[in-house]
């Protein structure tokens, strides 16, 4: 009996099962669709000039010899990478002013120049590259006695 009980309960779930299958009755679905907007804001940074540092001058710095080394280095301060194209170095004061020379000393017989370049390119924040500059002063083969002593100053550049 318990058997044909259990048949009769499952032959009853399977016509209800058909027929709201055959009426389209059932389990349905619904959500909603909806768009929209929101803002935001991003910052560029700004580039920071570098800073340089050098060391003091080896060598001699007297008529016609080799001279001196003046090693430097360029700092990225800044919170991003920054890129260094060149560096450029003139004998010159902090604003660029032209160097006059005590006494009878020419400025125009010392020469100055970036003989070991930093690599031109990426510097990261925090970074830095290294190069040297070479100070000579010319044998004019006329007495340059008040060019000793005389302190040079050279403006270094980086770009």
């Amino acid at each position: 009996m318990e058997e044909s009980l259990n048949r009769g309960k499952k032959r009853t779930a399977a016509i209800l099962a058909a027929a709201l299958a055959l009426t389209g009755v059932g389990v349905a679905f619904a959500y909603w669709t909806a768009t929209g907007t929101g803002t935001g804001t991003a910052t560029t940074g700004e580039s920071v000039a570098f800073t340089i540092t050098s060391e003091e001058g080896v060598g001699e710095l007297a008529p016609g010899s080799a001279g001196q080394t003046v090693d430097f280095t360029v700092t990225n301060p800044g919170e991003g990478t920054q890129n260094l194209s060149e560096v450029t170095v003139e004998i010159a004061d902090a604003e660029g002013e032209p160097w006059e020379p005590e006494g009878e000393c020419l400025a125009a017989d010392y020469t100055a120049e970036v003989t070991t370049a930093p690599p031109a390119g990426d510097i990261a924040a925090g970074g830095s590259v290294d190069g040297t500059v070479t100070v000579t002063l010319d044998n004019t083969a006329v007495n340059q006695d008040d060019c000793q002593g005389q302190g040079v100053p050279l403006l270094i550049t980086a770009s």
